[in-house]
């Protein structure tokens, strides 16, 4: 005898595997009632100047000195022993008594009437100066990988909390009626996984779906070629029939609400996934403002910028471009022209065609790593990975540019100026899309949690939209 749940999970023609599991393993908020969707955009608690955010994502670590943070008094100490009086810093990890300083491997200019100053290796992306706030007093305390990507994506290091995109959706729901809410894509194989993009003990209808930008978009969700289209309107008639039917005798569960939905997502993300990645519509104009095109280092990247906007255009409300590489332990210089020769273009392109389409003042753009590196050199002119002062950059989202944020000292090695931990950067996203970030909970093992936690002092959303 097939249950119900066995018919569920393998009946239907492939139909019961649509949309990578997350989009079938859905729980709704407990205290809504059933007649209200997960998904349904909500109010921000406060007017917001963005309504949409694209997170890009530079996994690896791209060292401050070498992109947005200047250090013109290491050129002095280049080579040699790091000087006395900073060999007393207290830093874990790191042998500061044997350390060999290495200098800023590119040259800095100032740009744009701001004269933001910006590394050598963006030479389009400082074409944008007056619209970047750049923040250089970036903080947290985590040296691994691992534990200090999921920092910089949900605010802990422990496993299994929310990460921002899923608090956003879960704040005010989704836009978009064919697409999820919350999408993530990666230039290669990344670490972590999807606990980057995760919705940890929120319900699973907040977390992220991973896109691909080659074949099939997302995985296990064509339409088996036995089964017509309105054969599987059909069957998921049915399973909506019974789907509310066993919801009929449960009142004030809204779990089978969830589902539901998400199995209508499904049936039209059928034709509008493939229309999202299909890129030719675009003209030759707009793929070259990008980088896009065989044989070009940028035309990955430039792919998933590309579809970055298209994403935003058609209501995702929070989408992930993450570019993996920046983990320079050796020649620094190569790795990073490597890895900036890769993203400047297709980040420069994204933020042109966002303002020229009038999407600019409505999508917050925020690029990060999930550290830094150390001053000191490490093995051939590389160097570590270094939490306690390191370099982002937000754009658009109604943002006033061309503002410096904080400092670190003079040799990058900590925060000293306007420190910027990494709640505070989350509180600052949240603000600028109108989410209190102490208003935003959820409650979980007896406690109402939060993204920022206890976290979260220095929001700088005010000060970035003010004049």
């Amino acid at each position: 005898m097939t249950s119900r749940r066995d018919f569920l999970e393998t009946g239907g023609l492939g139909f019961g595997a649509l949309a990578l599991g997350d989009l079938l393993r859905q729980r709704s908020l407990a205290d809504e009632p059933s007649s209200v969707t997960p998904l349904a955009q909500r109010p921000p608690h406060l007017p917001g100047t963005a309504r949409n955010v694209i997170f890009l994502f530079m996994q690896g670590g791209p060292s401050q000195l070498e992109t947005f943070d200047p250090k013109p008094v290491m050129k002095k100490f280049d080579g040699k022993l790091l000087p006395k009086e900073l060999q007393d810093y207290d830093l874990a990890q790191i042998n500061t008594a044997d350390a060999t300083v290495m200098a800023p491997q590119f040259s800095f200019r100032k740009y744009g009437e701001s004269g933001q100053e910006i590394s050598s290796i963006f030479p389009r992306l400082a074409g944008h100066a007056d619209k970047l706030a750049i923040i250089r007093s970036m903080h947290h305390e985590l040296f691994i990988h691992g534990s200090a990507m999921i920092m910089m994506h949900s605010g802990t290091q422990l496993l299994g909390h929310p990460s921002v995109g899923a608090w956003v959706v879960y704040g005010l729901g989704c836009q978009s009626q064919n697409l999820p809410a919350y999408i993530a894509m990666t230039d290669g194989i990344f670490r972590n996984g999807a606990s980057m993009y995760s919705s940890g003990f929120l319900p699973a209808v907040y977390q992220g779906t991973d896109m691909r930008i080659q074949g099939a978009p997302i995985q296990n969700l064509a339409r088996h070629k036995s089964i017509s289209a309105g054969e599987q309107r059909s069957l998921l008639d049915q399973i909506n029939a019974w789907n509310r039917q066993h919801r009929s005798v449960r009142p004030g569960d809204s779990r089978l609400d969830a589902r539901i939905s998400n199995y209508e997502l499904a049936f039209r993300m059928q034709s509008a996934a493939p229309e999202l990645i299909d890129l030719s519509s675009e003209t030759r104009k707009t793929q070259d403002l990008y980088g896009i095109g065989d044989g070009k280092s940028t035309d990955r990247y430039g792919k998933m910028c590309l579809m970055g906007r298209r994403m935003v255009e058609r209501g995702v409300r929070y989408v992930q471009l993450i570019c993996g590489g920046w983990d320079a332990h050796g020649n620094t210089r190569g790795n990073h022209n490597t890895q900036a020769e890769k993203v400047d273009q297709p980040i420069a392109g994204l933020i042109s065609d966002l303002e020229q389409r009038g999407l600019l003042e409505s999508t917050l753009l925020v690029w990060v790593g999930e550290f830094g590196r150390t001053p000191i050199k490490q093995g051939t002119n590389g160097r570590d990975h270094h939490p306690y002062g390191f370099s982002a950059f937000l754009a658009g989202g109604g943002i006033r540019g061309g503002k410096t944020i904080g400092a670190t000292d003079d040799f990058g090695f900590a925060a000293v100026e306007d420190k910027v931990h990494v709640n505070d950067l989350h509180a600052t996203m949240l603000g600028l899309m109108g989410i209190d970030h102490e208003g935003l909970t959820y409650l979980f093992e007896g406690r109402y949690r939060r993204l920022t936690d206890v976290g979260g002092q220095n929001n700088l959303a005010a000060r970035l939209v003010r004049a």
